[in-house]
């Protein structure tokens, strides 16, 4: 029993270092690590929505303000997103549009920014007026059977439907072009705009269907061409749940991409998509292959610090600092068009990967330094860590509230119970043996989880541990062993062979 509590000092401390953050007193191996706890964490601050819009073009800066002033319960930013948006809209043609952003406005910005029916009466004027002309000179390049005017009519159609937010009409217009195209360039041209539209419209498998068929084209892409694609993929892949397949497509995008795909995605968005769904769906050796290790994803981490340094805490086992930045950017996620649903997935599978890998380099782990590192309470990291042990996921010996120590006096079989009255009743929290107070050195344990009570088997070489469901009949006869002394809680983790 002693020889729990006096655990050699190399071990607490590395225990007590692993993912506690801004600790003056744990010992320190090394300047780095000083100099990391050290370290400021970049505050979670207001949108600057002015220089969040100017990332974007086009209709999808349009659609980011407006969802960003649904969303955001600071009415001082909806007034300033949906200010924005009423500007970009009165340079385009998207009358219907701007009439809904001028309801949503509701006259609180003043007269400046009311409803302008002459406006819009003049651009649906013009707009009847362009689609007239492009009907005639789609017709008579059908009488005159030229493929290339063929095409380019349709495309000038797409257009026209586009910019007056006919996404469906836009759409079908851009498909029709395929049968007139003649190079592969025509084809890169046609699936580039039907993977806009239907983006906008939110028909990702559309996406993935023209992704695959730009793909098919290789003679004809180009390296910026080739990171829209993947950059639509990875989008596509965001929005099916498929982290680990889109955190691969943004891990690839080139930095040719630039800021050549405003009209979609910037390219702080590919650091954040990519690096959650990595964070989320990656083991460590991915992590640091893939992610950190990668020059062309390690120039977009570049532009969004706050995640940069999640990834690099995270894989150094900082969990403190890495929840803390987790923290911080979630707001902001939170008014991403295309994250937005997908935050609280995220941030679940990263709390439980890291988790799982805080556990995994120690022999025991000490319940109160891990729900200090994880900003929680012991109670609510039971929870956690009994959703991760049934699932599979944390390998347990035994996991303690009250330590047993048991005592075999020759019986073949040893029956016990315990009460469970303050423990969570879903919870494996039973420490089972210790090798120091058995003569075996080699047992094996083997359990189930919503314990009442335990049967332990000892055989000549083996102590088979049952963790079993239900309660005992009160006409049963248990054998009490003996109990040792009350410990602090500690979670017991280790492989067996």
């Amino acid at each position: 029993m002693d020889g729990e509590d006096d655990a050699p000092k190399s071990l607490m401390e590395e225990m007590y270092a692993n993912g506690i953050e801004g600790v003056d007193d744990a010992p320190s191996s090394s300047t780095s690590t000083t100099i990391r706890k050290n370290r400021p964490i970049i505050s979670g601050e207001q949108l600057d929505i002015e220089a969040y819009a100017a990332l974007y073009s086009g209709r999808t800066k349009i659609m980011r303000l407006i969802f960003l002033a649904d969303h955001c319960d600071n009415s001082g930013m909806q007034l300033e997103a949906l200010r924005m948006a009423y500007d970009e809209l009165k340079k385009g043609e998207n009358t219907q549009l701007f009439r809904e952003v001028v309801q949503k406005i509701d006259g609180r910005l003043g007269p400046n920014y009311s409803m302008d029916a002459t406006w819009c009466a003049m651009v649906d004027r013009k707009a009847d007026q362009r689609k007239d002309k492009l009907e005639s000179e789609l017709n008579a390049y059908r009488t005159n059977l030229i493929k290339e005017s063929i095409r380019m009519g349709y495309n000038d159609f797409g257009d026209f439907y586009y910019a007056h937010g006919a996404l469906g009409d836009a759409f079908k217009s851009y498909v029709r072009t395929r049968d007139y195209c003649t190079t592969s360039k025509h084809i890169i041209q046609m699936c580039l705009s039907a993977i806009l539209v239907s983006i906008e419209m939110g028909q990702f498998a559309h996406v993935t269907s023209y992704v695959s068929k730009a793909e098919q084209t290789p003679e004809a892409l180009d390296p910026p061409t080739i990171a829209k694609l993947r950059c639509a993929a990875g989008l596509a892949h965001l929005e099916a749940k498929k982290y680990k397949l889109a955190a691969r497509k943004f891990l690839e995008v080139g930095p040719e991409l630039g800021n050549s795909y405003s009209e979609v995605i910037a390219p702080q968005d590919v650091a954040t998509y990519g690096g959650l769904c990595a964070l989320a769906s990656f083991d460590r050796t991915e992590l640091k292959n893939k992610v950190i290790d990668n020059i062309n994803f390690r120039n977009f981490l570049e532009l969004v610090p706050e995640v940069r340094e999640l990834i690099n805490d995270f894989y150094s086992s900082h969990y403190a600092s890495c929840l803390e930045y987790l923290g911080n950017l979630k707001s902001n996620l939170m008014l991403d068009i295309h994250i937005h649903d997908h935050v609280e997935t995220l941030y679940d599978q990263i709390r439980s990967k890291a988790l799982i890998q805080y556990t995994h380099p120690f022999v025991s782990v000490d319940m109160r330094m891990m729900a200090d590192a994880f900003k929680t309470s012991v109670a609510g990291l039971e929870k956690e860590l009994e959703s991760l042990i049934t699932d599979n996921q944390i390998q347990v010996l035994f996991f303690t509230i009250v330590l047993l120590f048991l005592s075999f006096v020759g019986a073949c079989e040893h029956r016990f119970v315990h009460d469970f009255s303050n423990v969570s009743s879903n919870l494996i929290c039973q420490l089972i043996c210790i090798s120091s107070v058995i003569n075996e050195k080699n047992f094996t344990l083997s359990f189930r989880t919503c314990i009442e009570h335990v049967y332990i088997v000892k055989s000549r070489k083996t102590i088979k541990v049952n963790f079993l469901i239900s309660k005992p009949e009160p006409s049963q006869t248990l054998k009490t062993v003996r109990r040792g002394s009350r410990v602090n809680p500690c979670l017991y983790i280790s492989s067996l062979e």
